[in-house]
């Protein structure tokens, strides 16, 4: 910890405090995350979208990220972490469509560098493992940050992965956001070990612990461990303390598992209110720069409600054309007969038309 709850500085933590603008940057991410959360709840309220697991909250854990990476860093998200993929840069009605059940999980992963949102829990670590070999193999620089949560840690994949990066160095940080509940499975039904941290030991990664609602201290561990993944130190773990402030998603209730008198005790933790009382005290921030931040937030918001609501007429196409690079006979043979059937219907439907007119004419 770097930052208190109150703002102040603390010397609890080891490290030193980022530059004021990389944290005045973060405080701007935050804000418009916190917005795009707000906006895309409401956005499940008005049926536009089927669901949404908002990381109201975690955007501390969000913001920084997507802040330590460069740009041909890869980010490998979950169905949370929507936030750190527009902090990222990817549109952020893009990062919302598979929430509404639109193709493609709706953006392009090799433009931003950040893979498909992964709903089933710890399946995107492996893949995360691969492509940080795969860049190790080829000499190249990057590191390749992997998001999960408390609850994935309990699943094979998260086992795998950190077992094949070690055992090949790959240059990968996991971070995990330990929210305390896997849905309604509090931390202590889920692992015995001293903490998710630890768990890297048995495989050889080194883990580290660090207040996830400290944005502080998230650009300052996390910084750290892509640096140490960058320069050939193999693979890094942190566990970040954070919570969720909401429920799972919209389709849960929190109250069956938690107390009112816990989720307070955490909103006095916010890592908005904490970063904002620190830049204002440091005189970094005032109160014309915060409306120009909030003003941008509801840009963001805006750009989102409009994007979403906006209707999207399906092309049979797409079927066909991102299931191979190169699609085989087969799935050419499928196209000619969809596009057959689909220009019967148009010339039928014409038909329909042109009799219509005849025979309206004739009354």
């Amino acid at each position: 910890m770097l930052l208190g709850p109150d703002g102040r500085p603390t010397t609890a933590g080891t490290g030193t405090l980022p530059p004021p603008e990389d944290l005045l940057r973060g405080y701007a991410s935050i804000v418009a995350a916190r917005r795009y959360n707000e906006q895309a709840s409401a956005l499940v309220r008005q049926g536009r979208l089927a669901v949404y697991p908002s990381s109201f909250g975690q955007e501390a854990c969000q913001v920084a990220a997507a802040q330590v990476l460069a740009d041909g860093d890869w980010l490998f998200p979950t169905y949370r972490d929507t936030a750190a993929v527009a902090a990222r840069g990817v549109d952020p009605v893009e990062a919302l469509v598979l929430l509404k059940g639109d193709w493609h999980s709706g953006y392009d992963p090799y433009e931003r560098h950040v893979a498909p949102l992964a709903t089933p829990l710890a399946t995107q670590l492996p893949h995360a493992v691969g492509v940080a070999h795969a860049a190790r193999l080829r000499g190249e620089p990057t590191v390749v940050l992997a998001l999960c949560g408390d609850g994935a840690t309990s699943e094979g994949d998260f086992h795998e992965a950190l077992n094949f990066a070690a055992v090949f160095s790959s240059p990968v940080v996991f971070l995990v956001q330990n929210n305390r509940y896997a849905i309604s499975v509090p931390l202590s039904r889920q692992t015995a070990a001293p903490s998710l941290a630890h768990k890297g030991v048995g495989y050889g990664v080194p883990g580290e612990q660090v207040d996830g609602n400290d944005l502080a201290a998230l650009l300052t561990v996390l910084g750290g461990a892509v640096a140490r993944a960058r320069a050939g130190e193999g693979p890094q773990l942190v566990e970040a303390h954070t919570y969720r402030m909401q429920a799972h998603t919209n389709a849960d209730d929190a109250t069956r598992y938690r107390s009112d008198e816990e989720v307070a005790a955490w909103v006095g933790r916010d890592p908005l209110t904490r970063l904002e009382a620190y830049l204002r005290a440091e005189g970094v921030l005032d109160d014309e720069r915060a409306a120009a931040v909030a003003a941008e937030a509801e840009e963001l918001a805006r750009h989102t409600r409009e994007g979403i609501n906006r209707d999207v007429e399906p092309d049979p196409e797409d079927l066909f054309r991102h299931v191979y690079s190169r699609p085989t006979p087969q799935l050419e043979e499928q196209r000619a007969l969809v596009r057959d059937e689909l220009a019967r219907d148009e010339a039928a439907s014409g038909a329909n038309v042109t009799t219509d007119t005849r025979q309206e004419a004739l009354r």
